[in-house]
């Protein structure tokens, strides 16, 4: 098949040299977490780090063109130039974390914060996302093909952060936890009808209508996925509770006893936050509860996050942009009557389950060629998948469960505390 990823742009043709010689002097200044052995084109040898414990790494620099890339953009020259082989390490996600604690560590330097300030004073205006766009948006990362996607995923499916309960649970069991939780949390039975904001290849209805009884209407804006969830509801004889549709959340009509959206929301972008959170209100009955899941950014990182593309947004998920709680909370706030009634942090499992798709997907390069992804499209996938699993191993970024509702909801079980009622 033919994958049309958005081209990477050829190095410049100058400032080689210098930029090696910033970059090693930056190395010896701010690698201070960990150690790094650097192996120079010229087969020179650099040792940097080693004053606090952290991952030990080798880095072995195949091409120049990797400085006059980080030169150009360091927030996409390190992805762009492992994408095209400028560089190699023993340890790609150890890498990735070596340089995210590293940075972390230095941002506080009195030089970098002065940087780090004029960027967060630079506008940056990001596109909405109109239902066009991000119908584009969805068909560059979602539509490569379900083939692709059935060799690193499990049997279910499922394209999100699992959760492990017990040492030595399967990736397949830790992502029927994580189902079994929001199932929970939704508190569903025979009587609920769940609306699915982004069903994914439907893991989430078909277990939810098949333990609980409810019924389940999943929508989705990728022809890949609704043909496939479409396929599987069919093939586990759940037709009759499960309607996969082909379309934009923000066009449905009807109420609903409950609301779930798993890994939905962070493709949505700012501008569509309130709306997102109008939607529900809107799509809600009274007393019904929603779970969200979603990965989030820090908030004190997020309003210079926003500010600039990075790579992950570029390469993986255009038009995608990671929430704060506090960016979910205030638009929320103004847009509906919703407000978070729990929150459960489930981020540290996303690396392991990161590892595993990534273990599953270099375990079959051969059947990922085979279909017609070349060596740069596994390049690239290889970093998002190593990179993220870094970013989620050093709680660089979370992922948590929010449940949604409304004041006055005497459907909620009473607290622990009230159970038995007050003391004699």
């Amino acid at each position: 098949m033919t994958v049309q990823l958005r081209e990477i742009p050829k190095p410049r043709v100058l400032g080689g040299s210098l930029a090696q010689r910033v970059l090693l002097r930056l190395l010896e200044r701010w690698v201070t977490i960990g150690v790094l052995h650097v192996r120079l084109p010229g087969g020179e040898e650099r040792r940097f780090g080693g004053h606090a414990p952290g991952p030990s790494v080798r880095l072995d620099v195949l091409s120049d063109d990797l400085f006059r890339r980080l030169a150009r953009s360091w927030k996409m020259g390190l992805g762009e130039a492992y994408a095209v082989g400028d560089w190699r390490t023993d340890d790609l996600p150890g890498f990735c974390e070596l340089l995210f604690r590293n940075v972390e560590s230095a941002r506080r330097s009195p030089g970098l914060e002065r940087w780090m300030r004029l960027q967060r004073s630079r506008p940056h205006l990001p596109a909405s996302n109109t239902m066009r766009r991000a119908r584009g948006h969805i068909r560059y990362h979602y539509d490569l093909g379900n083939d692709l996607y059935r060799l690193f995923l499990d049997e279910s499916m499922t394209y999100s952060c699992a959760v492990w309960e017990h040492a030595g649970e399967t990736l397949e069991r830790a992502q029927q936890n994580k189902l079994r939780r929001i199932c929970e949390k939704l508190q569903l039975g025979p009587d609920d009808h769940v609306l699915e904001i982004g069903c994914g290849w439907g893991s989430f209805a078909i277990h939810a209508a098949s333990t609980t009884g409810c019924r389940v209407t999943g929508v989705t804006i990728s022809q890949e996925q609704h043909a496939l969830a479409t396929e599987r509801v069919r093939a586990a004889g759940l037709s009759d509770r499960v309607e996969i549709l082909f379309q934009d959340y923000r066009t449905l009509q009807g109420t609903f006893s409950k609301v779930a959206s798993i890994e939905m929301f962070e493709a949505i972008g700012l501008k569509q936050y309130p709306t997102y959170f109008r939607t529900i209100d809107r799509l809600l009955a009274p007393n019904g509860l929603a779970c969200v899941q979603t990965i989030a950014m820090p908030d004190h990182r997020f309003d210079r996050y926003r500010r600039t593309e990075d790579w992950i947004q570029r390469y993986i998920f255009p038009g995608s942009l990671l929430p704060s709680l506090g960016a979910i909370t205030q638009a929320m706030t103004r847009s509906s009557e919703l407000h978070v009634h729990d929150l459960e942090e489930i981020g540290v499992n996303y690396a392991d389950t990161l590892r595993e798709w990534r273990v599953r997907f270099l375990a079959r390069l051969d059947e990922v060629r085979a279909l017609g992804y070349d060596e740069r499209f596994v390049r690239i996938w290889e970093f998002y998948l190593a990179s993220c699993e870094a970013a989620f191993r050093t709680r660089s970024i979370r992922d948590v469960h929010l449940v949604l509702t409304r004041s006055f909801n005497d459907a909620l079980p009473p607290s622990l505390g009230s159970v038995a009622g007050p003391a004699a």
